[in-house]
């Protein structure tokens, strides 16, 4: 059990059967009254945000989460499959439990599964991948000047505004935080 001056952003708490992750949370201390915190927790299971406030005092349970260490293999009609290397075993997630993250998804690629109560519930990517340009538009001359970019098809289906120098078989680096282009990698 967590009681609240023990709360930091990234834990993982239980509220009603539900795993939680603290987003952000700030203490308040009125002049008169209990001491509350203000609360934005992240549903783990539908990824939708949540305000609560806490009375110091409370505990919230700990959230019963695992993270395993799997690779991908591939995609088919039941979803997306890995392999955890440490004892073969294989899960299969939904679109909807990898989020966005499945536009960066490439063979063999290893991240972590989060796991609630035994059961996968999501993905955590590596926060940087490397991936190639499939498809995008050629640049002129006098592109570069006003500094720009464009959007590129990368091999997993992402699409990422790249600037204008970048061609169709660059490799680059991808930031999966927030989708965009960090740097041209190298070969």
């Amino acid at each position: 059990m967590y009681a609240t001056n023990q709360f930091r952003k990234g834990l993982k708490v239980e509220i009603e059967g539900i795993p939680y992750e603290i987003v952000d949370f700030q203490h308040v201390s009125p002049g008169k009254g209990r001491a509350f915190t203000r609360t934005k927790l992240k549903n783990m299971l539908n990824q939708n945000v949540i305000e609560r406030t806490i009375t110091s005092g409370d505990k919230l349970d700990r959230a019963n989460t695992e993270e395993k260490e799997m690779q991908f293999l591939f995609r088919d009609a039941e979803g997306y499959h890995f392999m955890n290397n440490a004892n073969y075993e294989q899960v299969a997630l939904s679109e909807e439990q990898l989020g966005q993250g499945k536009d960066f998804l490439q063979e063999n690629l290893v991240i972590k599964v989060m796991y609630f109560n035994e059961r996968p519930i999501g993905v955590e990517l590596p926060t940087f991948v490397v991936l190639k340009i499939v498809e995008t538009e050629p640049s002129f001359r006098g592109d570069t000047v006003t500094g720009g970019s464009k959007p590129a098809k990368l091999e997993t289906g992402a699409v990422v505004a790249v600037p204008f120098h970048l061609k169709e078989g660059d490799l680059i680096k991808v930031d999966t935080r927030d989708n965009k282009y960090v740097e041209k990698a190298n070969k």
